[in-house]
């Protein structure tokens, strides 16, 4: 099948992979332009531009999808479908409509539960026990388009936003591949109307931990914000940056005050923190 691909970060690496490995026809990849970024502030090519390049796959980064010019050398690709996953650009009515078959969106939720830009963080975050990816035949709507497959997987105790992510990635790289073996025999399901939320992107403001809100709160925030951006606090005048975190029994208030900053995992400037049923910690 002839396609286009659209993604930009680490996760939507292994999508492309697989539907290289499994003989589809890449026609071009799209992507975010480079930006500055590292201490020279040069120009870094994203994950999937990489990627792409080491493929010898046609890659394009236009800044926009919505002028005539860009339709039109997107049109001209000719493709059966397109292939969106975390791309970062919205797609007007005339890029979804050009392949034939439409745009199919790998999507890393169990929609209608977490629409928007952060699926998985969110889903961490509020204690979800499962999630999934959701092939999704893609509309004019936030995340709104009838679902072709769908993937489930639970969400580990301890499991971090990273760690569910990797884990995520293969499972939407195995399903975008299913889907367009059976592409002729799936059909498009309407999402529900109940059970609609929505997965803000992270604020900044979000990473700063309250150790005064419940335990089960302060650890889901802190793996739902790790690796990135990272939820984080000050100890002894210093920002300390929090990668994962556990409830635990027994750790009373006394104890915090008496162990203090012991009851931390120390690694370098990043630690792991552990919180009591009552929310108490260092």
């Amino acid at each position: 099948m002839r396609l286009v691909f659209m993604g930009s970060p680490d996760f939507s690496v292994p999508v492309l992979d697989a539907l290289v490995e499994a003989g589809h026809e890449i026609a071009a990849v799209y992507c975010q332009p480079p930006r500055p970024a590292g201490r020279g502030k040069k120009d870094r090519p994203t994950p999937v531009h990489t990627r792409a390049l080491d493929l010898g796959l046609e890659v394009r980064h236009p800044k926009s999808l919505r002028t005539p010019e860009a339709q039109a050398a997107f049109d001209a690709l000719d493709a059966d479908v397109g292939v969106v996953v975390a791309y970062g650009l919205i797609l007007p009515q005339e890029i979804l409509d050009s392949p034939e078959r439409g745009c199919l969106n790998i999507h890393a939720s169990l929609l209608p539960r977490w629409r928007g830009a952060a699926p998985i963080h969110r889903a961490v975050m509020a204690g979800d026990n499962e999630t999934g990816v959701c092939i999704m035949q893609m509309d004019a709507g936030l995340d709104t388009g009838p679902v072709l497959l769908r993937r489930t997987t639970l969400i580990g105790k301890t499991e971090t936003t990273g760690e569910l992510q990797d884990r995520m990635s293969r499972l939407g790289a195995e399903a975008i591949t299913e889907t367009l073996d059976r592409l002729d025999d799936l059909k498009p399901e309407p999402q529900p109307e109940e059970g609609v939320t929505y997965a803000a992107k992270i604020d900044k403001a979000e990473a700063r931990v309250d150790w005064t809100r419940p335990a089960d709160e302060v650890a889901r925030l802190i793996r739902g914000l790790s690796p990135f951006p990272g939820a984080w606090c000050e100890i002894d005048d210093e920002r300390v940056k929090l990668l994962g975190a556990k409830k635990v029994e027994g750790f009373g208030a006394a104890r915090i005050a008496k162990y203090g900053a012991g009851l931390l995992e120390v690694s370098s400037r990043e630690i792991r923190a552990l919180v009591d049923e009552d929310g108490n910690t260092p």
